[in-house]
């Protein structure tokens, strides 16, 4: 299964221009019901809104809709789906809600507002990489600890869980395809003090670095 880049949950973020209120609001969807129920979610949440700008992007399909509800067009619907395939991402909607503040702001004004909200939320949300990954449990004496998480945040290494009993377990998980060197790099590091488990291959979200 090829690797993708989504977002895990929901996030928000706000914007203000011209005290036009921008609220973006983006949402790890993987069906069009689901993408559909988060938008009429929104709508139903903001019933004094203006306008519910949005955009969505799923892998099934190959799915891409937006709209931009009453805006000029190619204002807001399209610079929002340009922020979701700039970012590479999929199986996402994003909807910006916007409340007007009387004062126009033009097409450009518009599209940057809208690009701006859109660029936040998603800089709000926890982007993942969904692929082919295993995780490895690290076992370590506690002097060696704190050298071994040091170096795993140094690299970037999504750290799963550390459990702190008779010795120290850490539980990473990396690109399958990275497993081995990693593995090899954590022995050399603690001069084949650690203990490791390695386990099975499958599809899993990773932590983009």
């Amino acid at each position: 299964m090829d690797s993708y880049k989504t977002i895990e949950g929901t996030a928000q973020a706000e914007y203000e221009e011209k005290k036009s209120r921008f609220i973006g609001q983006v949402a790890h969807v993987e069906t069009e019901e689901e993408a559909v129920g988060f938008l009429e979610g929104v709508r139903a949440a903001n019933p004094m809104a203006r306008h519910n700008v949005y955009a969505y992007v799923l892998r099934a399909n190959n799915r891409v809709r937006y709209s931009d509800d009453g805006e000029p067009a190619r204002t807001s619907g399209l610079p929002t789906l340009s922020v979701i395939e700039h970012a590479e991402l999929k199986d996402v909607i994003c909807v910006t809600t916007r409340y007007f503040g009387g004062t126009l702001l033009g097409t450009g004004g518009l599209v940057r507002a809208y690009t701006k909200a859109a660029q936040d939320a998603f800089a709000a949300a926890r982007i993942v990489t969904f692929a082919q990954c295993r995780d490895i449990v690290v076992s370590v004496d506690y002097p060696l600890y704190d050298q071994l998480n040091h170096w795993l945040t140094s690299q970037g290494i999504q750290i799963l869980d550390t459990a702190f009993a008779t010795d120290v377990t850490v539980e990473i998980r990396v690109l399958a395809s990275e497993a081995a060197a990693i593995e090899a790099a954590i022995t050399e590091l603690t001069h084949g003090a650690a203990v490791m488990l390695v386990g099975e291959e499958s599809f899993q979200p990773l932590a983009v670095k």
